[in-house]
C-alpha cells in the first residue's frame, strides 16, 4: 500500500521550507479576498491556495489560515475543533493524523514552520 496517499495525477513539489511563520502571517492566509490559504499540520505550513475546498465558501475553508492537527485527526470541521493540540488524542486518531501530514505532504508545497509550535511532531 505504498502509494495509499500517492495523488492520482504527478504534482511536481518545491523542497520543503523551514521558513518559520508567525501565527498572525498565518492567520492571514485564510483563502478570503485573494489571499493565499495555508493550512498547517504539527506546526508544518502548507500552502493550499490552488485548491479551491480551501478558499472563501469552499467545504475545507473553517481549516485556512490555522493549525487544523486536531481537526484533521479527528475528521472533523466543526470550528472548535480546528486547533493544534493533537498529543491528547488516542492512537487511532494520532494515525489519523499522520495520515493527513502524508496526504498534504505528498499534495502541497511546505511554506514553513509555525512560530512557536509547540506541536511538532
Amino acid at each position: 500500500m505504498a502509494g495509499k496517499f500517492e495523488p492520482k495525477v504527478p504534482v511536481n513539489l518545491d523542497p520543503p521550507k523551514d521558513d518559520p511563520i508567525s501565527a498572525e502571517e498565518l492567520a492571514k492566509a485564510d483563502g478570503t479576498e485573494g489571499q493565499k490559504a495555508y493550512v498547517a499540520i504539527k506546526g508544518k505550513v502548507y500552502d493550499v491556495s490552488g485548491n479551491k475546498a480551501y478558499r472563501e465558501g469552499g467545504s475545507y475553508h473553517v481549516f485556512a489560515g490555522k493549525d487544523a492537527s486536531r481537526a484533521l485527526a479527528k475528521t472533523s470541521t466543526k470550528p472548535e475543533d480546528v486547533r493544534p493540540e493533537w498529543q491528547d488524542l488516542d492512537e487511532k486518531e494520532k494515525q489519523t493524523l499522520d495520515d493527513w501530514n502524508t496526504f498534504f505532504s505528498n499534495r502541497y508545497n511546505v511554506v514553513g514552520v509555525v512560530q512557536g509550535a509547540t506541536n511538532l511532531a
